[in-house]
């Protein structure tokens, strides 16, 4: 007889800390909780999922995605992030939620290792797990970010996979060129594969994206449409690596979501090839926001590195569960580090995605639970 009724890997997982936060608070309190911009998604992206319904494109797509989409993307990748990729060695998936299970799934086996980043982004380990994978923590540096001799500290007979996000959430830091070019050295020198995260790309303040892909054929790269373009519930991601790992990855999309959206497509090809400008004036309103809520928060007294990408503040507090609790119990919703690992235990997360009078009032009740 089996010993429970759920499935082991199942009952071994725990709710996000970041949804159990953000289902703690009450209505009206101020979410600096969530990662979504709090911009609408521009109307020439909405006008092309409308003219996809009027014009009938509701059934089901190829897998892999519409080609018009993989092309755009194709094109993107060169131009944007200087690697090339064919549109057969695209996926485009249910949000870079699918694109990451996807890649982990394609390549972790049971005892099989993964280095992510201590603390880092709340689904890596979720999903290692789930794959009965093992998860080797990373710690973050002074400038939170991890260095490659930390990474080369880890790497053992079983290491098969390492996690980079950059910009990262829930720390805000960008990762140097000259690290991302060490990164992707050591996946050559030891066969392991690089699963790159850039769905915050283009919001960097200070510095420059780089994707591993510049420098490795052994990079699984993942993005979406979902932050760059306030798209977040249009549920579009996607993923690009050489045909060896598309092959594997494809074997599961298939079964796990067969396609996505055929409408959602539609508006990201809209996005992908459309004008710029509104992701311009987001990275310029994140900036002043960021600026804002540095300098609040160390007004306070709270040591605060300043995050060169995304849209997370991630300050030093004595006890982040009892800071997130008094600040819930106070209608301001942040997200305590340790959601993201146990080395996040000295820190909350903040995020500057929502308004300038949210952040501003936010920055007053702080003060008040502070003090």
């Amino acid at each position: 007889m089996p010993g429970s009724k759920f499935a082991d890997r199942v009952l071994n997982m725990n709710i996000s800390g970041i949804r159990k936060m953000f289902e703690a608070a009450g209505s009206d309190a101020i979410n600096l909780g969530l990662g979504q911009p709090d911009f609408d998604t521009p109307q020439h992206i909405k006008q092309a999922a409308i003219d996809a319904i009027n014009g009938g494109f509701t059934a089901y797509t190829a897998g892999p995605g519409i080609v018009e989409l993989r092309e755009q993307l194709s094109r993107k990748f060169k131009e944007e992030n200087s690697f090339d990729v064919d549109p057969s060695e695209i996926i485009v998936t249910s949000g870079a939620s699918e694109a990451l299970e996807l890649a982990i799934a394609s390549l972790v086996n049971p005892g099989d290792e993964v280095m992510i980043a201590n603390p880092g982004f709340v689904s890596y380990n979720a999903l290692v797990n789930m794959m009965g994978g093992k998860v080797a923590g990373v710690p973050l540096n002074e400038e939170l970010t991890i260095s490659p001799e930390s990474v080369m500290e880890r790497i053992n007979p079983k290491t098969k996979a390492m996690i980079i996000n950059s910009p990262a959430n829930p720390t805000g830091a960008v990762q140097s060129k000259k690290d991302i070019r060490a990164f992707a050295e050591i996946a050559d020198d030891n066969d392991i594969t690089i699963i790159s995260d850039e769905v915050y790309e283009h919001f960097i303040y200070e510095g420059e994206h780089i994707s591993p892909a510049q420098f490795t054929d052994n990079v699984i790269t993942i993005n979406a449409v979902s932050k760059t373009y306030a798209m977040t519930g249009w549920r579009i991601g996607y993923v690009a690596a050489k045909n060896e790992y598309i092959e594997q990855m494809l074997k599961v999309h298939q079964y796990v979501q067969a396609c996505a959206n055929s409408i959602a497509q539609k508006a990201a090809c809209a996005a992908i090839s459309g004008p710029q400008d509104s992701v311009s004036f987001m990275r310029e309103e994140f900036l002043k926001r960021r600026n804002v809520l540095i300098s609040g928060l160390r007004s306070m007294g709270l040591k605060c590195v300043v995050p060169k990408g995304a849209f997370y503040a991630f300050p030093e507090v004595e006890d982040c569960n009892t800071m997130a609790s008094k600040l819930i119990a106070n209608g301001v919703v942040v997200v305590p580090g340790t959601a993201f690992g146990e080395n996040g235990d000295e820190h909350i997360r903040i995020s500057y995605a929502s308004s300038m009078p949210n952040i501003l009032k936010a920055l007053e009740i702080m003060e008040k639970v502070l003090t």
